[in-house]
């Protein structure tokens, strides 16, 4: 019988899954405590975990509570963290100082790659990855997020990298690192709230089985690594390439001005940008998470057909 790490809390039902090979799909929680206003945060995260379960697979979000590595969590878990002035922000760096201390924390992209990882759950879902931000010739500010897609085997389903970011630095950093960068139904890398970037992707898949299919040879032929699934914002919900632009070019002279960096940066400018887009940016944000969702599902479905 698998055994799991000991500092997991794997919920009975997501557990159960993992024992008998069924489709868990990993999500994050920094979305849920710092990415969105409550009582959004909750209504998002309760409507994506119902999205994966109608497309077939079983939910995990990720957090931590208590200094517990939570896999799966309640509804109340789920306000908690939507409400709480506790709640700290982690990456990698921040895991073993987080859980020592039996603190709370919201987990990034990498931490959530990381967790699921150790649980055995190869495909997670979330908005936007991080990525090289605007000006990292001087500040070097490159998230966790790219160094961890290099070395932690998890397919991480997004619409792109965050628009705040420079994608085209971004790009160049996932290929030095051996990172493929797969578009869903497209041949450009989306920009999070807008389909195009100006970006190519390296390479187009129209079915998931195919993708799967990449997936489960990269992992037997034992090359390291995630890869990232860029699944564009419908066309419904994405947002006037010019208008977001300006609002983020706007946000990101704000910040700037305050002094905000680090891992303050990102939500700052989500915040500023729903502010400047009065509201419309928060829509298509929410409606490419559960497109996501959809994408996510379908494909840890056909991930799981080929472990069996």
């Amino acid at each position: 019988m698998k055994e799991f790490n000991k500092y997991l809390d794997i919920k009975p039902e997501i557990k159960k899954a993992l024992l008998e090979n069924r489709p868990v799909v990993a999500l994050e929680s920094t979305i849920i405590s710092h990415g969105m206003p409550y009582p959004k945060n909750v209504e998002t995260a309760l409507k994506v975990e119902e999205i994966i379960r109608e497309n077939g697979a079983i939910p995990a979000t990720i957090a931590i509570i208590n200094g517990v590595l939570k896999v799966g969590l309640d509804k109340e878990e789920i306000k908690y963290l939507a409400k709480g002035n506790d709640i700290k922000k982690v990456s990698r760096r921040d895991l073993p100082f987080i859980v020592a201390n039996k603190l709370n924390g919201a987990t990034t992209v990498a931490s959530t790659m990381i967790i699921a990882s150790l649980a055995g759950i190869k495909v997670f879902v979330t908005g936007g990855i991080g990525g090289v931000h605007k000006n990292a010739q001087q500040t070097f500010d490159i998230s966790a997020d790219l160094e961890e897609l290099s070395k932690t085997d998890v397919a991480v389903v997004c619409a792109g990298a965050k628009a705040i970011l420079d994608i085209g630095l971004t790009l160049e950093y996932l290929e030095t690192n051996g990172v493929a960068l797969v578009g869903i139904k497209t041949d450009e890398m989306p920009a999070f709230y807008t389909r195009k970037s100006g970006f190519e992707v390296d390479y187009r898949i129209d079915d998931i089985k195919d993708l799967a299919k990449s997936m489960k040879l990269k992992w037997d032929l034992k090359l390291k690594g995630g890869l990232v699934v860029a699944n564009p914002i419908p066309h419904e919900f994405e947002m006037d390439y010019n208008v977001i632009n300006k609002a983020i070019e706007d946000a990101l002279i704000k910040a700037d001005k305050k002094g905000i960096k680090g891992k303050e940066i990102t939500p700052f400018l989500l915040s500023e940008i729903k502010e400047i887009t009065k509201g419309k940016s928060l829509k298509s944000n929410i409606e490419l998470v559960y497109n996501n969702a959809r994408v996510g599902s379908k494909l840890a479905v056909e991930y799981s057909k080929l472990s069996k």
